[in-house]
């Protein structure tokens, strides 16, 4: 790990020893997804409770999450947004090299996509201990709009345990089948989505669950998958990682932008219609290296576009 280059969107493979990788396609098999995780993705919208890190892998990441938050660590200058709670990271310093590429995760993210993946970007979340913060509720793909065909996938991992307590997510299930929506902000008032609702939908939040996850574990939710999160009122901090996704193909689509908005951007967008890949959105599994001819025996979900 301490070999690592400072800039790692120049570096598109693993760069430590963290994670074993399989080195045939029958070694992939440890690493899939159930037919019933599969459909239940495509029913509910989301899969839940699958482990991706091991404690020695967590308390890894977590040493590594407390130097990244000090506002003096020296790759500060490589995130492309750093806020106080909240911290985008597009594969540029060592907590992406380490998650993006272990191979539960990459497998499912196949599966689930049901093509080749490439990285899209990835997020550090912190609610410290007692903080009142909320994520409010929304679907990941209003803020990607600037992509398209729509072939996303969003992997929350849990680097605490994340309970009721500390503000674990929560989802609306089957709200992945709504369409999107309009937004109506992240932060702040967790009603303001009423606005945007009908009647039904209304009822449907009745339903909503909570995702409570051991550390290291993971969920999976769908672009369109109504999420959000409630403030830590617990005396520990609740931290997560996540990873965003795409099945290759999917252009850039600037154009579906504001354009005083697109201005202010901080993060590389690519030309209008111009395929994600190269330095900032690598190949993260390509299926026919991966597994050849043992592609056909894994389960997917077609992924709609």
């Amino acid at each position: 790990m301490q070999n690592h280059p400072r800039d790692l969107s120049l570096a598109s493979a693993p760069v430590s020893s963290l994670f074993e990788q399989p080195r045939s396609p029958d070694d992939w098999r440890a690493y899939e997804l159930s037919a019933g995780a599969l459909e239940s993705f495509d029913a509910r919208g989301f899969v839940t409770g699958v482990r991706i890190l091991d404690g020695a892998q967590v308390d890894t990441l977590r040493d590594e999450l407390a130097r990244l938050v000090h506002p003096s660590h020296p790759g500060n200058s490589l995130f492309y947004e750093y806020h106080s709670n909240e911290s985008v990271d597009p594969s540029q310093v060592l907590f992406h090299a380490l998650g993006a590429w272990r191979p539960a995760f990459r497998m499912a993210a196949f599966q689930l996509l049901g093509g080749p993946v490439r990285q899209f970007h990835d997020q550090l979340f912190a609610k410290p201990a007692g903080d009142g913060g909320v994520v409010a509720w929304h679907q990941d793909y209003s803020y990607w709009t600037w992509t398209r065909p729509m072939a996303h996938l969003s992997c929350w991992i849990a680097l605490d345990d994340a309970t009721t307590e500390n503000g674990c997510l929560w989802y609306v299930p089957g709200s992945h089948r709504w369409g999107l929506l309009p937004i109506t902000g992240l932060t702040g008032d967790m009603n303001a989505i009423d606005r945007v609702l009908d009647d039904e939908q209304r009822k449907a939040f009745a339903n909503r669950v909570a995702i409570e996850l051991p550390k290291g574990h993971a969920t999976f939710h769908h672009p369109l998958l109504i999420h959000g999160s409630y403030e830590n009122r617990s005396p520990r901090p609740r931290r997560a990682t996540v990873l965003n996704v795409v099945r290759d193909g999917v252009r850039s689509n600037p154009a579906a932008l504001d354009p005083a908005k697109y201005a202010k951007l901080s993060f590389p967008i690519l030309p209008q219609d111009e395929a994600l890949g190269g330095r900032f959105y690598p190949l993260l599994f390509d299926p026919d290296r991966e597994l050849g001819a043992r592609r056909a025996a894994v389960p997917v979900i077609a992924r709609a576009s």
